[in-house]
């Protein structure tokens, strides 16, 4: 860790998925509309660009509209939108004689990998941050030191005035449950299909829109295979996509939530779970029970719906996995033998204290322990913490269903370089710092 000089970043940013591009993007337009530059390089520990690569399924679409990209919501006039991206592919008239809203998913990600390409030299991949300590100067903590574990294993730090967290959504799998060539999170579905060969049967467990998915891909890839999905509801629940509740996405929300007391904040996540949390698109739903009723009418029934029901059991054997299913109103209990178990069972946010360590320490939190966030996303701190901490991702406590969602990122990203731009002229810059 060095204690001497050592060059100073205006802003460091971990990770590099669509939040952080958004940001890397409103900074670049930022510059070229006012001339202030700020100086930002982004830490990712992927090789590559990258996002749920794993899930991108033939036949998927996005739930957001293509104008919901990284930059129209907050300029329409970018060079860096969906639009300026189908301009550059030739695909423009093919998409608006497509007559659709929502692109594949494949396409969307050709579009990030696109739009994240102009950014290599201020992107630093495989690069994992594995720590961030405090510089203290004059009894104040002025800036942050971001160490980074490269490939080779080699350590080295980033200094920084400001800080960028946007780690990212972590699958969640039931606790004690270890994932394996055996047991999958629905995340690494596409990186583990191809060591499977002549399965004769997977178990689904999950309810959401990913699950439906999985479900799908595999009942369509492996013909010869059973696909058993298993949920404790009595039938997928459509997401609710309709006009007036899609508002709660909308960037005026973002401040109505902040503003609002804890009990409505409450009541609204509970209002509208169902745009986003365990539902699946009706399409999705109606061709996955096309499916099923077509196979009852041939006799086979390859997918199996096992609702209303739960997974209390998963043990490996040297065959695959033996899933122990219980039947909730009846508490019956079937016993799987399965090539492949997929959790479906979704994510959550990135924590922000596991990388800043004794940082943390400086960080305020509300009464339910969570961290408070301050409406321009910067993380409140003690007054001795000098340095503008901010988080993309994780504030749904704070900022509402959107903090994790694509909607509001454009916008987001430019609230963040507003306010990382009012702290820097505020305080000043030194091209170096030095520790005390």
């Amino acid at each position: 860790m060095p204690t001497a000089e050592q060059p100073v970043h205006d802003l460091v940013g971990i990770g590099f998925g669509p939040s952080n591009l958004a940001l890397a993007i409103a900074l670049r337009e930022r510059e070229a509309r006012t001339g202030e530059r700020i100086d930002a390089v982004f830490l990712e520990k992927q090789l590559s660009f990258g996002w749920h690569r794993g899930m991108l399924l033939e036949g998927t679409t996005m739930q957001v509209s293509f104008l919901k990209d990284l930059v129209t919501m907050r300029n329409p006039a970018s060079e860096f939108s969906f639009l300026s991206y189908l301009k550059a592919r030739d695909r423009m008239l093919d998409f608006i004689n497509h007559k659709t809203m929502f692109p594949s998913r494949v396409e969307f990600h050709d579009y990030l990998e696109w739009a994240a390409k102009p950014f290599a030299d201020q992107v630093e991949y495989g690069s994992e941050v594995v720590a961030v300590t405090p510089v203290t100067v004059d009894g104040a903590v002025r800036y942050l030191d971001v160490v980074v574990r490269q490939g080779d294993g080699e350590l080295s730090t980033r200094r920084a005035r400001n800080l960028v967290v946007a780690v990212g959504l972590v699958p969640v799998l039931p606790d004690g449950m270890v994932g394996d060539e055996r047991i999958w999170h629905s995340e690494e579905l596409l990186d583990r299909i191809p060591s499977v060969t002549d399965p004769r049967r997977f178990v689904v467990v999950g309810a959401g829109q990913s699950a439906a998915e999985v479900t799908d891909h595999l009942h369509g890839r492996f013909p010869g295979a059973e696909v058993c999905a298993v949920f404790s509801k009595y039938g997928y629940t459509p997401a609710d996509d309709s006009s007036f509740a899609n508002r709660i996405f909308d960037p005026a929300a973002v401040d109505q939530y902040f503003g609002a007391p804890e009990t409505v904040k409450e009541s609204l996540r509970t209002y509208h779970a169902s745009t986003n949390y365990s539902v699946v698109d009706l399409d999705l739903i109606d061709e996955l029970y096309r499916r099923h009723y077509q196979e009852k009418v041939q006799g086979r029934q390859r997918l199996r719906i096992l609702n209303a029901s739960r997974l209390v059991e998963a043990a490996r054997d040297a065959d695959g996995v033996r899933a122990t299913v219980e039947f909730l109103p009846t508490g019956e209990r079937t016993v799987l033998e399965a090539d492949v178990l997929v959790y479906a069972t979704g994510y959550r946010p990135g924590d922000p204290l596991t990388l800043l360590g004794a940082v943390g320490e400086h960080c305020e939190r509300l009464p339910s322990g969570a961290l408070r966030i301050e409406r321009d996303y910067r993380i409140a701190t003690s007054e001795h913490l000098r340095c503008g901490i901010y988080v993309q991702g994780a504030t749904e406590h704070t900022h509402g269903l959107a903090s994790t969602l694509l909607s509001n990122t454009a916008v987001r990203a430019g609230e963040i370089v507003d306010a990382v731009s009012g702290r820097l002229s505020a305080g000043g810059r030194n091209t170096y710092a030095f520790s005390r």
